[in-house]
């Protein structure tokens, strides 16, 4: 059991690298979640006009939109995907504390994020900046091939058990599965969104928007929370933790910022 759990730990050490190429050789390339995504996209408005929950005229919408096509050329220059992003914006109307953009650019806000945390522009733009830098950054299609590579994971250490007449039982499986999930998975996530955070921010600061403000939201984020625990065993930093490097990595920001 010792060697199969250094057999995993030097799987999960070199795969994390290769995750989006893995996605591309899973069948999950970049047009055709791109295609995807827009699909899904134009069935969800559907949807949500049908339902009368399609916001396009409130004072919510109008400010999220101003937001929107301010970030959008910005956005656009930093794209290195090798697919034009065909950007869309959704508004919904819900209480629901969220906000996301799909691949290819298809942004959706609920206008329960920005009523209920009574954000300023800016900390809509920080909002819209990180989930821009998930799709330029491609990380819907890192998370696909993250997935495929845990699963091989787990099939490559119970293999590993059954050649060696190793029975695992229970107990096993679930250690090779918290293993990979610890290995890849979760500290994948995290990377991701912290990867966002500094994205988003210098995305923000080119557009003219003040990064302080992402601190501010993360701030009211932080108080909708409560406490935050440990984020240890979580796919998102901690608050404070985010918090903390975005004070870090404010200097670099404002300096974008006050060159405007």
């Amino acid at each position: 059991m010792k060697n199969l759990a250094l057999s995993l730990c030097a799987m999960t050490a070199i795969t994390i690298s290769g995750c989006a190429s893995f996605a591309d050789m899973a069948g999950a390339d970049s047009a055709t979640l791109n295609a995807q995504s827009a699909q899904s996209f134009s069935k969800m408005t559907q949807e949500a006009r049908a339902k009368n929950q399609l916001d396009m005229s409130s004072n919510t919408y109008q400010r999220i939109n101003s937001v929107f096509l301010r970030l959008k050329p910005y956005a656009d220059q930093m794209n290195q995907t090798g697919q034009r992003f065909e950007w869309q914006l959704a508004v919904l109307k819900s209480d629901t504390v969220n906000a996301y953009v799909a691949p290819g650019g298809k942004v959706v806000f609920y206008t329960g994020i920005v009523n209920k945390l009574n954000l300023t522009n800016d900390e809509i733009a920080a909002i819209m900046g990180h989930e821009m830098t998930h799709a330029l950054e491609e990380h819907a299609k890192s998370k696909i091939g993250a997935q495929s590579l845990t699963n091989i994971v787990i099939d490559v250490g119970k293999s590993y058990a059954e050649a060696h007449g190793a029975n695992i039982g229970d107990l096993g499986n679930a250690a090779i599965a918290l293993g990979s999930q610890i290995g890849i998975g979760l500290p994948y996530s995290r990377n991701l969104e912290s990867r966002a955070d500094y994205g988003g921010l210098m995305l923000m600061a080119r557009a003219g928007y003040n990064p302080n403000a992402a601190i501010s939201l993360w701030e009211k984020m932080d108080r909708l929370d409560g406490a935050s625990g440990s984020s240890f065993l979580s796919t998102h930093p901690s608050n404070s933790q985010r918090i903390g490097d975005m004070r870090k990595n404010l200097p670099a920001a404002m300096a974008v910022y006050k060159r405007r």
